[in-house]
């Protein structure tokens, strides 16, 4: 299923950040008044009135000391460009046209059909007759609103869905198996996905991020039928040295919802990286199965201690997806490389498998006979029963007299105990407290 991308551009200081976290209506992105505080992209699903979207929080358009306005407004205008459905075009009411803004507004021009224009700061219904200042920079009537205070933030989401085509899709076959190949540049995504198939799908270079376009890889193996969504990186260009991780994130992200199994490639000569964990967090976070492949495993020194060594420490640096395993290839020998579709088709008969009502309610007196929940005010917890909703992630229901009496750590405690007692390797499960209103906690 693909969710449409909309990203929040504009120069620094025009709330950007701000307007991210009134849409995701939480505090995801930090928010300060100096500018330039956002140096990353950020990504949450924002849910309106049924209709999902991916939004983006971008980095303000902040000009190098050593390079010029026009190359660093060219970067980022490309890069929005090139992979959002929609681009929210974010200007300051109260100060009015820029030269920057200017210069965002000719890059954008051309792709004036999937610009919104955005006057932020009109705190009251008297500045709002001055957003249309800006429509001289060409993109039609803006919407005035106000960010921190709220103000027709209701009808800004309205806009963006009318905007955007938000029907999901599904792929034909479900009984295929798809799997997102995905990591940071140049860790070897591409020769690791060559050696799966079995053939050249996709250009192998030693450049980091030289794969430009996506395309799905289908086979089949041991009668299971499998679709490969490998990720877009970036053609190199000059002058983009930090561009290339920027360009690919949202291609990651496409192929990460699109996907039921995540394999995050990682290099054995790198450390793990924040990229990494942002990756990781991502799928982990969207309930996808995640196997983390450490590939370039022929460029080691080993000794007995070795793999333990590389265990201990990723599991450290990634431990929220502590429950996926680790393999260790190298695409170059083809060391491993099939043994990872024995895994992928492990971790999904993982993800698929169900479990028996009756069976999850024995396990779960048991759990309740030794560990009854509690609560700091000394209200009474309880949990009647526990049945399995879905799989592929697999869903558990804990129905309980009030849901908001079950603390974290109980809560925490259960999923533990659950994925001690039926493994569920790889897979990322949810569990779903219920009380008599029918409200998911």
């Amino acid at each position: 299923m693909k969710k449409r991308i909309v990203a929040v551009v504009g120069r620094p200081n025009v709330g950007k950040s701000t307007l991210f976290n009134r849409l995701c209506r939480k505090r995801s992105a930090i928010v300060d008044s100096v500018e330039g505080i956002t140096r990353d992209r950020k990504y949450e699903e924002v849910e309106w009135n049924g209709k999902e979207f991916i939004l983006v929080d971008t980095g303000g358009i902040i000009p190098n000391p050593t390079d010029s306005i026009s190359q660093a407004v060219k970067l980022q205008a490309e890069l929005a460009i090139a992979e959002s459905d929609l681009i929210l075009f974010l200007v300051d009411n109260q100060v009015g046209v820029t030269d920057i803004d200017n210069s965002v507004a000719k890059i954008l021009l051309p792709h004036h059909n999937k610009v919104l224009l955005i006057a932020n700061k009109a705190d009251n219904s008297e500045e709002e007759i001055s957003a249309y200042d800006f429509m001289k920079l060409g993109f039609g009537e803006p919407s005035a609103i106000s960010a921190s205070h709220g103000r027709h933030i209701g009808d800004l989401l309205d806009r963006i869905i009318d905007n955007i085509d938000t029907s999901d899709y599904e792929d034909q076959t479900e009984d295929e198996i798809k799997v997102a190949i995905v990591g940071k540049p140049n860790v070897g995504k591409s020769s690791v996905l060559n050696r799966l198939v079995g053939e050249n799908t996709t250009i192998v270079d030693s450049v980091p991020g030289t794969t430009r376009d996506a395309i799905d890889s289908k086979m089949i193996y041991y009668g299971k039928k499998f679709r490969f969504i490998d990720t877009a990186g970036l053609r190199r260009k000059k002058s983009i040295s930090y561009g290339v991780e920027l360009f690919s994130a949202m291609r990651t992200i496409e192929s990460i919802n699109r996907s039921d199994i995540v394999v995050l490639i990682i290099a054995a000569d790198e450390p793990v990286s924040d990229q990494d964990q942002k990756i990781a967090s991502y799928a982990a976070r969207n309930y996808k199965s995640i196997i983390v492949v450490v590939n370039k495993w022929d460029l080691i020194e080993k000794d007995n201690s070795t793999v333990g060594d590389f265990v201990k420490r990723i599991k450290e640096e990634l431990i929220f997806i502590d429950y996926a395993p680790i393999m260790f290839i190298s695409a170059l020998t083809n060391l491993r490389v099939r043994k990872t579709l024995e895994t992928i088709t492990r971790i999904h008969e993982q993800s698929t498998k169900r479990i028996s009502t009756s069976e999850l309610n024995n396990f779960l007196q048991k759990i309740l006979k030794q560990r009854p929940p509690t609560h700091s005010t000394g209200k009474h917890a309880k949990i009647y029963y526990c049945t399995q909703q879905n799989t592929n992630p697999p869903v558990f229901i804990f129905f309980c007299n009030n849901a908001t009496l079950i603390n974290k750590n109980y809560r925490r405690y259960l999923y533990n105990r659950l994925r001690k007692e039926y493994a569920f390797e790889g897979a990322s499960i949810k569990t779903v407290f219920r009380s008599k209103a029918e409200k998911d906690l």
